[in-house]
């Protein structure tokens, strides 16, 4: 097993294609910030050791260094979002946990993102993620035990499989719901248009 520095590191993965919502989606603008902007900015100071980007686009990488982050370019966004994890992970793999962050959920706030690493930091054997009415979401810090299981993954599945596999050390953090929600269809967008 890799050596870590104790740290906890953020992976955002910003690199799938946003087929469903007809391409551009992180680009695309809810109250007047994109939704890539919008995720760079849920990220709270102070909290991480390291802040990585698995970007596909290069405008996406562009602003990630803007904003201090490292980055890297998955090169075959096609092979599912089990890629941008295996990266990502393996990128960050002297961490003592990562923050896998998704990079379509514009309502995420930092203060959400600073409890649910909090709570991690409090129990460090668990799995912890923010849901709300025991319904899970993003996003999930994941100790170094599991980066395996989380390389491991092909497709496009993500760190929820890993979770059911661990339900047992799942740690939730209540939040509201509006903030776990993410936009996978213009539709979508347009409804939290309408409640921002």
């Amino acid at each position: 097993m890799a050596q870590t520095d104790g740290g906890v590191g953020c992976l955002i993965m910003a690199a799938g294609s946003g087929k469903r919502f007809g391409g551009g989606k992180l680009t695309a603008e809810l109250g007047g910030r994109t939704l890539i902007r919008r995720t760079f900015e849920a990220v709270p100071e102070g909290v991480f050791s390291r802040v990585l980007v698995v970007y596909h686009e290069p405008e996406i990488g562009q602003l990630a260094e803007v904003y201090g982050f490292e980055t890297l370019r998955n090169d075959r966004p096609e092979e599912g979002v089990g890629r941008t994890i295996r990266l990502g992970t393996e990128k960050l793999a002297d961490c003592a946990a990562i923050l896998y962050l998704v990079a379509d959920q514009p309502l995420l706030t930092a203060d959400t993102v600073r409890r649910v690493v909090q709570a991690w930091r409090e129990r460090p054997g668990c799995i912890a993620g923010a849901s709300c009415g025991g319904h899970r979401g993003n996003p999930n810090v994941f100790p170094a035990a599991y980066f395996a299981e989380l390389r491991a993954l092909e497709g496009d599945r993500g760190g929820s499989r890993v979770i059911r596999a661990h339900e047992d050390v799942f740690l939730p953090v209540e939040t509201a719901e509006r903030e776990l929600c993410d936009c996978d269809t213009l539709a979508e967008l347009s409804a939290l248009a309408e409640e921002t």
